[in-house]
């Protein structure tokens, strides 16, 4: 009987995984089309000296790739709709989720592949994380002779291959680039899964500049490939990641991705050195994670030689700014030129027809007629008229200001009226001076990724871990009031508003204010002021308040999670603006 396990379970509202073909590097082998990261070298590490797999058995046996086509359905669920890989006795698809109606991408290999075994376990352990910077595994299973894994697809997202093919990246997109992916890979390390073949191939961005990481431990097994020192080889891959986005160059000799290769001979480089206006900082920063001893003895930088330190090193430069926007030139305005014309008296605003040098002959004026009785009745009668109306308009004035009076406070300053009264100014950003786990059974959670939640960089998180059975953390006795962050803001300020980006949608979360007078709150009765009441927070939590709070320490507290997909849960919290 067929064996089915199932590495995770679907989520609805998950989008696909963009195609495994990397476009711009696709070659041929025995007359199959191969896609992502099948063509050029892999990165020249101490385990991978020329740039191969490292670590790959290819004298093992190899069974057949399955014979499937266009229009196979695997579990009576997922549609096979293009084959975009054929290599090494597997293949990878396109394929459609008929149930949920989306589509996925399937890796399908035979059950008897020396590699199955090990490609279910990377693909179940990469379930388990759960980090919403990689690509997701949905399933996991093994079923008619067959192992099949199934994944995210993002047709909306670009592969860093065809981003590098258009050019270097300017200095911002690098600095993010290379922040998000070793903060990103941190992450997987610390809860033991490393990546091993992270190249252009399997970076993606998307279309809000958040970049994505496919095919971590999956990809490596798929071809085999182990290290002896994964944690240096994964910095490395980021390393020469950042290296060709500032310079268009792969840091080795061999082409490989679409990218030339350094010239021969002349070792490894600075990118400042190879292209002109290079940042500097970010230059240094591609030397440190490559590990070259020449370059890191000249600029007396240590190495990086794990995710972590490379995350830290990013996060010690100077934040690297977008461009200035440029704006088109304003047309000049040219002042319109007018005729002279010269107008006569008896002309009625018409151009004169003769020279303006010429003089015009002065008419005498005809004596006035001499004025009769009828014209005196009517002047007096016309001035009578003007003075009533003047007394009229006298009044109405004096009921004006009579108005404009009762408006006015003792010293005769007017008041204004409540429609007259100015819009209170937006709230602005405070400065938060520190933050702290929320820990009311006196255990923490992961305190050391606490200032991930105030550094203004969404990508990096507090994340808690993942919780089995129950939403309510676990039901650990040590979890019963849940947990959640402590902003400092460093002395009693007004809030009026707060805006936090939360890890994932689908946590039970409230916002609590301590009293003006609290000196280092830690439990949920030192925070008597409620600023946004218990509710399940979507991915942002906002709340503008109608009367501002005195405090300097805001709670907010976490109480329920949401599920992740695997059948446990996990939460979490990017990032925590405070507004007064």
């Amino acid at each position: 009987m067929a064996e089915r396990s199932t590495a995770a379970v679907d989520v609805a509202d998950n989008g696909g995984d963009e195609p495994l073909a990397a476009k711009a590097d696709k070659a041929t082998n025995d007359g199959t089309a191969q896609a992502e990261e099948t063509e050029g070298a892999s990165p020249e590490t101490p385990e991978n000296p020329k740039g191969h797999d490292g670590g790959r058995a290819r004298s093992e046996a190899v069974p057949a790739t399955p014979d499937v086509h266009s229009g196979h359905k695997l579990a009576e669920r997922y549609r096979l709709e293009e084959c975009v890989t054929r290599l090494d006795g597997f293949s990878s698809w396109r394929a459609v989720d008929e149930k949920l109606r989306r589509a996925v991408g399937v890796h399908l290999l035979p059950a008897n592949h020396p590699r199955a075994r090990s490609v279910l376990a990377a693909a179940r352990s990469s379930a388990l994380l759960g980090d919403p910077r990689f690509v997701q595994v949905l399933d996991a299973v093994e079923e008619d002779d067959l192992v099949y894994v199934v994944h995210e697809w993002l047709p909306d997202a670009t592969e860093l291959t065809a981003l590098l093919a258009a050019g270097p990246m300017d200095a911002h997109d690098a600095y993010q680039l290379v922040s998000q992916l070793s903060h990103a890979m941190a992450a997987a390390h610390r809860e033991g899964l490393t990546h091993l073949r992270l190249t252009p191939g399997a970076v993606l961005r998307s279309s809000t500049g958040q970049y994505r990481i496919r095919g971590l431990a999956v990809n490596a097994a798929l071809r085999g490939i182990t290290s002896e020192r994964p944690l240096r080889q994964d910095t490395e891959a980021i390393g020469a990641l950042l290296y060709a986005a500032l310079t268009k160059r792969w840091p080795y000799e061999s082409d490989a991705y679409g990218l030339s290769g350094l010239p021969k001979g002349m070792g490894l480089i600075a990118p400042d050195q190879v292209r002109a206006g290079v940042h500097r900082g970010l230059s240094e920063l591609a030397m440190r994670a490559l590990a070259n001893d020449g370059a890191t003895a000249s600029r007396q930088e240590p190495p990086c030689t794990t995710p972590d330190e490379l995350a830290k090193a990013v996060a010690a430069m100077p934040r690297v700014l977008p461009p200035e926007p440029t704006f088109a030139a304003q047309p000049v305005y040219q002042q319109p030129v007018y005729q002279r014309t010269t107008y006569q008296q008896g002309t009625y605003g018409r151009p004169s027809t003769h020279p303006s040098s010429v003089p015009q002959p002065v008419l005498a004026a005809p004596p006035a007629p001499l004025q009769s009785r009828t014209g005196r009745v009517l002047k007096w009668s016309v001035s009578a008229l003007l003075i009533a109306a003047l007394g009229l308009g006298s009044w109405q004035l004096a009921e004006i200001l009579l108005d404009q009076r009762k408006g006015s406070d003792d010293t005769g300053v007017t008041q204004p009226t409540d429609d007259e009264k100015p819009a209170p100014a937006p709230p602005k950003p405070l400065t938060i001076a520190d933050a702290t786990e929320f820990m009311p059974d006196g255990s923490g959670i992961q305190p050391g990724d606490v200032p991930n939640t105030i550094d203004d960089d969404s990508s990096t998180a507090w994340v808690t871990p993942r919780y089995r059975g129950f939403a309510h953390f676990g039901n650990l006795p040590q979890r019963r009031q849940g947990s959640g962050i402590i902003v400092d803001l460093g002395k009693v300020q007004d809030v009026r508003s707060v805006d936090v980006d939360m890890y994932r949608s689908g946590q039970t979360t409230a916002v609590f204010a301590a009293d003006p007078d609290a000196s280092s709150p830690s439990s949920p009765t030192d925070f008597p002021q409620q600023i946004v009441k218990k509710t399940v927070a979507g991915k942002t939590l906002k709340e503008e308040l109608e009367k501002p709070v005195r405090t300097r320490y805001v709670l907010i507290h976490i109480t329920e999670l949401p599920a992740d997909g695997t059948g446990g849960y996990r939460g979490g919290i990017n990032d925590i603006s405070v507004l007064g």
